[in-house]
């Protein structure tokens, strides 16, 4: 199997500016994530940013960098761009890594792209953790995800699915990661796509694949993954846990 990683890196963030270059136990977040992606199977990591500070921070700790167009609306757009730069082949395997999630373990990484390749119908795959608590399965920031018997995506939403009508405490909640791994000609057709109604609403970029008839194969995480940094919260969480 051979894939690469590609960790889209903004600067502009609207709780936690300068996000990825935050100091978490003496190393900046984004640094964090690259070393956990670089104990994957991947065959190369890219970091891809549109800010020259982020470009040189990376640099000093040894990254590949991938400079992209300020104006992406979504990681995805800013991945499809990185693949026109490394002239990668329609079939290559991409896999997006999130910039802020410092604890990622690399067999997570290494799971979504084995199954992209052993799963011919799907364009992309993903990841879920079964949750139970119910703050967390009403909380519109955790977003859902059902599936049907070929464990492809029926939906993702904000809102409780699926809703459990009859109260019978039966129903599985599926929290969908934000990892995917994607064939690249999946990306190219993605940024010619426009914003559909349910990608807009829900503001969720996995829907305009769907909503173009895209097949989603998600899969259990093999592997508890930490959440990421969000908010100062979050952040005071992780350096907690990696100061340890």
């Amino acid at each position: 199997m051979s894939f690469i990683v590609v960790i889209p890196a903004r600067f502009q963030s609207t709780r936690l500016p300068g996000k990825p270059l935050l100091d978490i136990a003496g190393k900046p977040m984004i640094q964090h994530v690259y070393e956990r992606a670089k104990q994957s199977a991947a065959s190369q990591v890219y970091i891809a940013t549109d800010n020259s500070e982020i470009k040189k921070v990376c640099k000093q700790f040894g990254a590949d960098v991938c400079m992209t167009d300020a104006g992406h609306v979504s990681g995805s757009d800013r991945i499809e761009e990185v693949t026109r730069i490394l002239k990668l082949s329609d079939d290559d395997i991409v896999v997006n890594v999130q910039g802020d999630e410092p604890m990622i373990p690399p067999a997570v990484i290494d799971q979504v792209a084995t199954n992209l390749q052993a799963n011919s119908l799907a364009g992309l795959c993903s990841l879920f953790e079964v949750i139970d608590q119910q703050t967390e399965i009403n909380d519109a920031n955790a977003v859902k995800v059902v599936t049907d018997n070929q464990d492809m995506a029926l939906y993702f939403s904000r809102s409780v699915i699926p809703f459990d009508r009859d109260n019978s405490k039966q129903s599985v909640y599926k929290r969908h990661i934000g990892l995917y791994a994607y064939r690249v000609k999946i990306l190219h057709d993605f940024v010619d796509w426009s914003q559909g109604e349910l990608e807009q609403l829900e503001n969720l970029e996995q829907l305009r694949f769907m909503e173009n008839g895209i097949k989603i194969h998600m899969a259990q995480a093999m592997a508890k993954i930490p959440p990421g940094v969000d908010t100062e919260s979050d952040l005071a969480k992780i350096k907690t846990l990696l100061e340890k």
